[in-house]
């Protein structure tokens, strides 16, 4: 789960919540696949569904509703406490106390209204056309944002202290345990506004942003793609670009290009307004480069970012536009459609997997990295914390939300049988050992930045690919497991920095003026068209598939979250494999960390510096061998 700007702690809440779910929804990638017994995907009946009563027992839940008074009564409070009293905290006599208490009272406050929201983005995940839910998520926000309103001044004021005074305070107990929050906190302090205009920002957001958010969500979720006079919704739809037919690829392609293109003046418009209320966001706080607040709640240094953007652009040609050659000589073809670009190669084995299956390879890949990371995802399955079947509705992807550290994650799915969904369980998995080794550190440092959200789920999907992989004998199954993780790795690498790219070009462009539909068409197409390279033809259709992706929509710029973690795994799974010692018991520690540390403090002890450019090519050398190998196979 990201962070994004504190200084919000009701928008943090949601955001968190909306960033997570986007992200998920656009994991669609190529994944391995692998011979397996049994006679395919179970049926929905024999998946599990979640159980979200340790959160709430349901909408008219009791608790929920007495949690929302108590929530605005203790932000009240709080209040009438604290509002202008804190420098005279830090110049008393025991500030460090004092403080402290504070920073923890405000910490609870904080794990109530995560709770609240949530349960009612979960809920409202499970169903996101059904109009009570929708409802009851849109009340619930509104009335966690009234309430939280009250909390606005403190971060704010806590940023106005001394330095040199909230230094030394910070240096005793029990202050110092928040220090890294503090730290962390006062980043921000550059593009703080002053209180009032801050209230306004905040209360503005529920008929703002978050409102064309939930547009774009309720848009998606309503369409439907006709596909053999049969209607889908978008996930099965997109799952057909995984079908071994071609003529299923293409008419999969035409029906999401036909019903996209029929909506695409809503999807303009919602891209044109919440560029805008960007700009005028960053232009009050002072951001200069469209992506600097991104940065910034990420914690990363802009010229690392730009660095890992021109090394990954720098490797198209020896990544995805020599592998998508390869893969049309397979094909037998100069060039391949898009529709085919994740499609399975002509003799690779057909499988699905049922769920017991996904289980097995899943926890028999964690466990022998470590037992301690197959029991902590063990719970996941025993204590009906994932919620698998596909349903009318329900929301697209996949994800792992972390609630709030009270409670534990649960995990999101659209399972269906096939050996990509195999390994989204294990990347959703993979963050969901993450958000529970770091919970530990509370509501206000258990959220990771997304230097390092990435981490442990790609990690996870490496040590069931690499696990599948040691299994494979014949060189038909080799080569479609290694090709299936190449183009799993170009779509979180290159397709994500192609994504990044059409961001960028997009806000850039709007700053001059609206955007017209043709036009983010035209952007969408020439980033494609350099990225993938010529081997891959973007029939007509293609340009309109920039609409569906969440990404652009509730986390703009989060999208080079997963280059930065691909390459950053890569990079640590060399170092796994060269059995260095205590490589496990250094990977709990840096997912254990949370957002208590900096990512360059946490990958110091690897060895691994992301400030050095030297650190793109380790990762992106990985996906080369891997292509090296691919040509080396006997055809």
């Amino acid at each position: 789960m990201t962070r994004v700007a504190r200084v919000h702690i009701c928008v943090w809440t949601l955001d968190r919540f909306l960033e997570k779910l986007a992200a998920a929804m656009t994991h669609s990638s190529a994944f391995p696949v692998r011979n397996a017994q049994g006679s395919g995907a179970a049926p929905a009946d024999d998946l599990p569904r979640w159980r979200l009563d340790d959160l709430y027992e349901g909408l008219d839940s009791p608790r929920f509703a007495e949690d929302l008074k108590i929530l605005a009564h203790e932000c009240r409070q709080f209040a009438a406490t604290y509002r202008g009293a804190l420098a005279g905290l830090l110049a008393g006599a025991d500030a460090a106390s004092a403080l402290h208490e504070a920073i923890a009272r405000y910490e609870r406050i904080d794990d109530l209204a995560t709770r609240i929201m949530s349960f009612a983005g979960l809920s409202y995940a499970e169903n996101t056309i059904d109009p009570a839910r929708a409802k009851f998520y849109g009340d619930a926000q509104e009335k966690v944002t009234a309430a939280s309103t009250d909390l606005l001044f403190f971060q704010l004021e806590l940023n106005r202290l001394d330095d040199a005074a909230l230094a030394k305070a910070m240096e005793r107990q029990p202050l110092s345990y928040y220090r890294p929050w503090i730290e962390d906190l006062r980043r921000e302090k550059p593009y703080q506004l002053d209180d009032r205009i801050e209230q306004l920002f905040h209360e503005k957001s529920v008929t703002g942003h978050a409102a064309w958010n939930r547009l774009f969500d309720e848009t998606i979720a309503s369409l439907r793609f006709e596909i053999d006079g049969q209607e889908m919704t978008l996930e099965p739809a997109l799952n057909l670009f995984q079908d071994p037919e071609e003529k299923v690829r293409e008419k999969a392609s035409a029906a999401i290009s036909a019903t996209l293109g029929a909506n695409l003046r809503v999807f303009a418009l919602i891209s044109n307004v919440l560029a805008k209320d960007k700009e005028i966001s960053d232009q009050w706080r002072g951001f200069k480069d469209v992506a600097d607040s991104r940065h910034l709640s990420n914690r990363v240094e802009p010229e690392v970012v730009e660095a890992m953007v021109a090394a990954v652009r720098a490797a198209y040609p020896k990544l995805s536009h020599r592998y998508y050659r390869l893969k049309a000589r397979w094909f037998g073809k100069e060039k391949l459609a898009h529709w085919d670009r994740n499609a399975p190669l002509p003799d690779a084995p057909k499988t699905t997997f049922d769920w017991t299956q996904a289980r097995a390879a899943v926890l028999g890949a964690y466990r022998a990295f470590a037992p301690r990371m197959a029991e902590i995802a063990q719970e996941f399955f025993d204590r009906q914390w994932i919620d698998a079947p596909v349903r009318t509705g329900k929301a697209p992807g996949a994800f792992s939300h972390p609630t709030s550290p009270s409670v534990h994650p649960y995990v999101l799915l659209n399972y269906q049988g096939k050996p990509r969904d195999v390994m989204t369980l294990a990347h959703e998995l993979g963050h969901g050992v993450h958000q529970v080794l770091a919970a530990p550190n509370g509501p206000l440092m258990a959220p990771t930045p997304l230097t390092l959200a990435e981490t442990a789920s790609v990690f996870g999907e490496m040590l069931t690919f690499q696990a599948l992989l040691a299994e494979a004998k014949e060189p038909r199954e080799r080569r479609a497991l290694l090709a299936s993780k190449v183009e799993d790795m170009l779509n979180t690498v290159v397709r994500q920095i192609a994504f990044y790219t059409f961001e960028r070009r997009l806000h850039e462009e709007r700053r001059q003026g609206e955007l017209t539909a043709e036009r983010i068409c035209e952007l969408w197409v020439e980033v494609q068209a350099e990225s993938l390279g010529p081997a891959i033809e973007l029939k007509p259709g293609y340009e309109t598939f920039w609409a569906y992706i969440p990404h652009f929509i509730h986390s703009p710029f989060y999208v080079y979250a997963y280059a930065f973690g691909d390459c950053l795994v890569n990079s640590l799974y060399g170092v796994y494999r060269k059995a260095e010692p205590g490589f496990v018991d250094k990977y709990f520690a840096l997912l254990s960390a949370g957002g208590s540390k900096h990512y360059s403090e946490l990958l110091a002890p690897f060895g691994l510096d992301a400030r050095d450019p030297a650190f793109w090519s380790i990762g992106l050398s990985m996906i080369e061998g891997m292509i090296d190998e691919l040509e080396s196979l006997p055809a």
